[in-house]
């Protein structure tokens, strides 16, 4: 007799059914998962600080990866007099929005946790080499506060919205690779309990190796960025693009952690063919009175 959640067999329990639609799910001790969480939020806080280096620089003193940031410059422009430019304004609205969409994607594909790194990572990197296009054809920083400017920082905000929902959703567990301001005190924090002989917190040692990673990364690629808008103007947005690129190969292309009907898989199909077995056997065995 079958059920939404499954099958019974012979002994009454019930077997789950499985789906070749359903997604895999990783465990945080799968090697896979380990391999994202060690090396994607550096990679990342390297990208978000060279996006926001190079658009404070090129694109109308606007950040685009510490997008709150601006809520500081429009409350002093509006209390000193001056008139806030309309994309500092556009940005808190358009990376709400982004973060709308990614979930909305990520929600339609089917695809949980760290199975959805490497489609967000690729969204990203199309995003930001959007914005190199933009850059090098128009030359946005002759005009920074024009229409091709606000264009291409809008472009490069949705890139980074794509980068912190992608880790909210795919690495929970992962630092912010935007918000500095939160990994400096986690790093502090736990380099403290690591010295004391008697820390406040548990696997202090571990969590500091996250967080000053994230942030050592942050600070290299604002130094890149700067060194790149002095070197190549527009060119600069290379730099991030490269690392995006990189990025993207970073997952595991053998654990893509969505199974699709013309997958391979082994273990489902035995799985699905013990399920079969002990259906057929349900279904043969005479019913209790």
């Amino acid at each position: 007799m079958e059920g939404s959640g499954g099958d019974k067999g012979l002994t009454g329990e019930r077997i789950p059914v499985s789906s070749p639609m359903h997604a895999r799910t990783d465990t945080p001790n799968d090697p896979d998962v380990a391999r994202l969480q060690s090396r994607l939020p550096a990679l990342l806080s390297t990208i978000a600080g060279m996006v926001d280096v190079i658009s404070f620089l090129s694109l109308g003193r606007l950040f685009t990866a510490h997008a709150t940031g601006n809520l500081v410059v429009i409350a002093a422009l509006i209390v000193r007099g001056g008139a806030p430019n309309l994309a500092q304004i556009l940005v808190v609205p358009v990376f709400a929005l982004a973060v709308g969409g990614v979930w909305l994607i990520a929600k339609t594909s089917g695809r949980r946790g760290p199975a959805l790194a490497r489609p967000l990572l690729l969204i990203q990197f199309l995003l930001l080499t959007c914005v190199l296009t933009v850059s090098v054809a128009y030359d946005p920083s002759t005009n920074p506060h024009g229409l091709i400017a606000g264009t291409a920082a809008m472009i490069a905000v949705t890139a980074m919205a794509c980068q912190f929902a992608l880790l909210r959703l795919a690495l929970p567990e992962a630092p912010s690779t935007g918000v500095m301001t939160g990994n400096l005190n986690n790093t502090v924090l736990s380099l403290l309990d690591a010295l004391s002989r008697d820390p406040l917190t548990e696997d202090a040692g571990e969590r500091l190796k996250r967080t000053l990673k994230v942030l050592v990364g942050f600070f290299i690629g604002c130094m890149a960025g700067a060194a790149g808008v002095s070197l190549l103007g527009s060119g600069s947005w290379s730099f991030p693009v490269v690392l995006a690129g990189t990025a993207v190969s970073i997952p595991s292309r053998a654990r893509s952690g969505s199974v699709t009907p013309g997958d391979n898989d082994e273990s489902h199909y035995a799985g699905d063919k013990r399920i079969n077995s002990a259906r057929d056997q349900s279904r043969s065995a005479p019913d209790k009175p």
